[in-house]
C-alpha cells in the first residue's frame, strides 16, 4: 500500500503519481511480460493452427452498486462478465484489457482489493490482462469506481454458436440455479435483515463451455442470462432464431432463499439477473450427454434440462406452470433492478 490512503486527481494526471499507481498497484496484480512494457497497446501473438482465423472480441462496462457484495465485487464481475461474453460464442478467452474511472477520494485499500480479485479471477480462467487505462475524476462526478473491460478469444474450427442458431426439437438447458446474483445484490444494497447465506453466482464459465464442447459441437446457442434474467434471454434466442421455446417451470432450479426473497418483495426469479450461469440450446440427441458433463463441473452442479425449441408460436416463449397451465413468458419491460452489473 502507498502512504496516501485516498485516490487524488493527480493519480490520473499522467505524472509521477499516475506512474506510482500503475507500478506499485496495478502491475503488482496484473503484471506480465506483455503489460509490463507499458506500451500504448499490448502486442499479442496468436499461433493456433486449429483456430483457422476466427477471433472473438467483446467489450463491456461495469457500474454495480454496491461495489462489494457476497460472492464478489465490481472487479471480479468485470473479469467474469468479459470472459463469459467470449465463452458464449464458444471462444477460448485469451487476453483482457481494463480501464478504471475512479472518483477522487476513493480508498486505495478498496482499490487494491478489487485489483486482487481481478488477478485471482483472471488467473483461474487462464487469461492475461495485457493493457488498460486509469482516469480520476473530481469528487462527486462518479460513484467511487467504474470499470470497462474488453476481451479477445480464439474460436476453434468447426464451432458455430449463435443466438440465431436454435432449431426446432433442440433441448434447452440451464447450468444452475437462477436469480442468485440479483437477489444477493438487492439484499446487500437494501441492507435487508435476512438470515441467509445467499451469494452472487459470479464466475468465469469458459472452462465449463470447453468441457461441453468436448462432448459435442452440436451446441447451437449459448447465452449468459444477466440483465433481464432467464426469461429475457430465452426471448432473445426465440426472436433471433425465429422459433418458439417452451419451458417447464418446475424444472427450472431456484434456491429456496431466492424464491423466498422474491416472494417477499414481489419479484419473479425468472427475470432476476445471473452472473455465473449459462443457457444452452443443444441438439436433442446430445442433450443428456451435455447435461452429464455440466453436472460434473463445479459451475454446473445444478444444471437441468428445462425445455425445448418448438415450431410455433414463433418468436415466443411459453411457460408450462407448476399448476399445469401454460402462459406467455414475455421479455422484461423496463429495469427491474438497476445497477446489478
Amino acid at each position: 500500500m502507498m502512504n496516501n490512503e485516498k485516490i487524488q486527481l493527480a493519480h490520473g494526471s499522467g505524472g509521477k503519481l499516475s506512474q506510482k499507481l500503475i507500478k506499485d498497484l496495478i502491475l503488482k496484480y496484473f503484471g506480465n511480460p506483455i503489460l509490463d512494457k507499458l506500451d500504448d497497446s499490448g502486442i499479442i501473438r496468436i499461433q493456433k493452427p486449429e483456430v483457422n482465423g476466427q477471433i472473438a472480441y467483446t467489450t463491456d462496462s461495469y457500474v454495480v452498486s454496491p461495489l462489494f457484495f457476497p460472492g464478489g465485487n465490481i472487479g471480479k464481475l468485470a473479469v467474469c462478465g468479459t470472459i463469459n461474453d467470449l465463452a458464449m460464442v464458444g471462444a477460448v478467452p485469451q487476453y483482457l484489457t481494463v480501464a478504471f474511472i475512479i472518483e477522487e477520494g476513493f480508498s486505495l485499500s478498496d482499490f487494491e482489493k478489487i485489483l486482487n480479485s481481478m488477478r485471482t479471477t483472471a488467473r483461474s480462467a487462464n487469461v492475461l490482462i495485457v493493457a488498460g487505462d486509469t482516469k480520476v475524476v473530481n469528487r462527486g462526478n462518479a460513484d467511487k469506481i467504474y470499470i470497462s473491460s474488453s476481451g479477445i478469444g480464439l474460436v476453434k474450427e468447426g464451432i458455430n454458436i449463435s443466438g440465431s442458431n436454435a432449431q426446432v426439437g433442440d433441448k434447452v438447458l440451464i447450468s444452475g440455479t437462477v436469480g442468485d446474483h440479483g437477489m444477493a445484490i438487492l439484499a446487500q444494497r437494501e441492507d435487508l435483515a435476512l438470515q441467509t447465506t445467499l451469494k452472487s453466482d459470479c464466475a468465469p464459465l469458459n472452462s465449463l463451455v470447453q468441457e461441453m464442447l468436448k462432448v459435442t459441437k452440436d451446441i447451437h446457442c449459448l447465452r449468459d442470462p444477466t440483465r433481464g434474467g432467464l426469461a429475457s434471454t430465452l426471448n432473445e434466442i426465440a426472436q433471433a432464431s425465429n422459433v418458439g421455446i417452451k419451458i417447464d417451470e418446475p424444472a427450472v432450479p431456484v434456491r429456496k432463499e431466492v424464491r423466498s426473497i422474491c416472494d417477499l418483495l414481489g419479484f419473479d426469479p425468472l427475470y432476476v439477473a445471473n452472473e455465473g450461469k449459462l443457457v444452452a440450446v443443444v441438439k436433442h440427441s446430445v442433450a443428456e450427454k451435455v447435461l452429464a458433463v455440466m453436472k460434473k463441473h463445479k459451475f454446473g452442479k445444478n444444471a437441468a434440462i428445462i425445455g425445448e425449441v418448438i415450431s410455433s408460436p414463433k418468436k415466443t416463449v411459453l411457460l408450462k406452470t407448476s399448476v399445469g397451465g401454460t402462459r406467455i413468458l414475455d421479455m422484461l419491460s423496463g429495469e427491474q433492478l438497476p445497477r446489478i452489473c
